[in-house]
């Protein structure tokens, strides 16, 4: 067995990942590396990686920095969700724009100018200090020291390289939440006019965009439920602190804040990202081509 061999049985066992993703690996993400290795320059590239929540998007994207690393490259990897506003920044927008505001995840909740500010320090010699947010205390915690210049920045998250839709789709709501907390349109707009500006700044540091397709956002919703259901079973057999997991309705009512741009990303993006990873029901995905 080579050390590549050891290190993948490694992982799965770590992440508690069926030996069938060893398929994946090798039709999905050695195809990726191989991808991005052979399209880094001098001064490094960044390649967005989005996927909607509980794709596997982080998992992948893992596995794909220790492919990179055992080719010789030197990878930074970051996501979407550790540059989130700290919670009393959020506390602020709930209180002056829209009480869903509270909530992270949709853009207008994220610190844009740091994310721009990472992508670049990270392909700069020198130690950057990394972004980290903690989901259990909805705060932001202390980050690992990568010392740079990267060959290769992997920047990952559910909304990475989206694209603002146009104002008339915003009249109508697509979800009750919609519907009955956000009636006058005031926290689809912010979300709607963040996209729009700061981060198709921060969007336009991609130099490849990868899109892991979900089939559609209903199978995302039963995927985010099952994920949260595993959490707490494995909790309540390692004896661990379930309190904070979220019920079947509570995982629906969170992930609805996501539905309307989640939705335009599967519409939209496939158009125009450099990569596709199609992903059926059962989140398998379909072979890369190299």
């Amino acid at each position: 067995m080579t050390s590549t061999d050891d290190w993948l049985a490694g992982f799965l066992a770590a992440e508690r990942l069926p030996a069938t993703y060893a398929q994946t690996v090798e039709t999905v993400a050695l195809p990726l590396a191989e991808r991005i290795a052979s399209s880094v320059r001098p001064g490094g590239i960044v390649v967005g990686v989005c996927g909607s929540q509980a794709s596997g998007k982080s998992t992948l994207t893992a596995v794909v920095r220790r492919l990179l690393e055992a080719r010789g490259l030197k990878v930074a990897l970051f996501s979407l969700d550790d540059i989130y506003l700290t919670r009393a920044e959020r506390q602020v927008l709930a209180r002056d724009v829209q009480p869903l505001l509270a909530t992270r995840g949709v853009p207008g909740t994220h610190d844009v100018a740091w994310g721009e500010a990472l992508l670049s320090d990270l392909r700069q010699p020198g130690p950057v200090v990394l972004p980290a947010f903690d989901k259990a205390s909805d705060d932001r915690k202390p980050g690992e020291t990568f010392e740079g210049p990267a060959d290769v920045v992997l920047f990952e998250g559910w909304c990475v390289g989206a694209r603002p839709q146009a104002q008339a789709a915003l009249a109508e709501p697509v979800n009750a939440l919609e519907r009955e907390r956000d009636p006058d349109g005031a926290w689809r707009t912010y979300a709607n006019t963040a996209l729009a500006g700061p981060y198709q700044d921060l969007f336009s540091k991609l130099d490849m965009l990868i899109l892991l397709q979900a089939p559609s956002f209903d199978v995302v919703l039963t995927w985010r439920i099952e994920q949260e259901r595993k959490l707490r079973e494995r909790l309540a057999r390692e004896g661990g602190d379930a309190s904070r997991v979220m019920s079947d309705d509570q995982v629906e009512t969170f992930i609805r804040h996501y539905e309307r741009l989640t939705s335009w990303i599967l519409e939209e993006m496939p158009r125009r990202a450099d990569i596709v990873v199609r992903l059926d029901e059962r989140r398998r995905a379909s072979p890369v081509t190299a």
